[in-house]
């Protein structure tokens, strides 16, 4: 038995009492008469995410260095894109803490609150916190009402835990108001993030 399981079963060998969960039937998830466009409010005002909407034709390599021109080191494992790192070929994590860009594809968007699902799909993960700033790709086709609508797709699809059994919502770039009341950004994942929309 493992550690957690221990744990696990101590915890409901010592529970004295249990209550039922409350019945939430009667709550209907919130449902938008455009979802793709309370995404793009949402992502660009309460996430703080830039979003780019990509039109059939457009080149995202022109597009990533047009909204990054600075960048030296881009870290993507997408097939398509220009990388100078591939998380799937370093050695260990740590390769990726010089990344200044990471490009990503997201599955599902989420219009209630532009959450982004990023199952792990790449080696070393760490491409998603540890570079400066994030690329996401999504489509608009993956962007879903609400939080349940995200958790019955992540639910019934074999896809995302394949390979990797890790994934993670993502909503804009990393910030914290903790420390000394001023707002950071970038102190525990990625200090600017990008949407980049695509149609299909």
């Amino acid at each position: 038995m493992s550690s957690r399981e221990n744990i696990l079963k101590a915890l409901r060998d010592n529970t004295r009492e249990t209550y039922d969960m409350p019945d939430l039937s009667h709550l209907k998830p919130i449902i938008y008469a455009d979802p793709v466009e309370e995404f793009k409010t949402k992502a660009t005002t309460i996430a703080g995410a830039k979003l780019i909407e990509v039109k059939e034709g457009d080149n995202l390599n022109a597009l990533i260095a047009k909204a990054y021109p600075e960048a030296k080191v881009v870290a993507s494992n997408l097939k398509g894109i220009k990388s100078d790192i591939n998380p799937d070929t370093v050695a260990e994590a740590q390769e990726l803490e010089r990344v200044d860009v990471g490009v990503i594809r997201g599955e599902i968007g989420v219009a209630e609150n532009a959450c982004i699902w990023i199952p792990q799909t790449m080696k070393e993960r760490a491409v998603c916190f540890a570079s400066e700033y994030l690329v996401i790709i999504l489509s608009k086709a993956g962007i879903v009402n609400n939080m349940h609508e995200a958790y019955d797709h992540i639910k019934t699809s074999e896809d995302y835990f394949q390979q990797y059994k890790f994934g993670t919502f993502i909503s804009g770039p990393s910030k914290t108001a903790d420390i000394e009341s001023a707002l950071v950004y970038g102190a525990q994942a990625a200090r600017g993030v990008t949407i980049f929309l695509i149609d299909n």
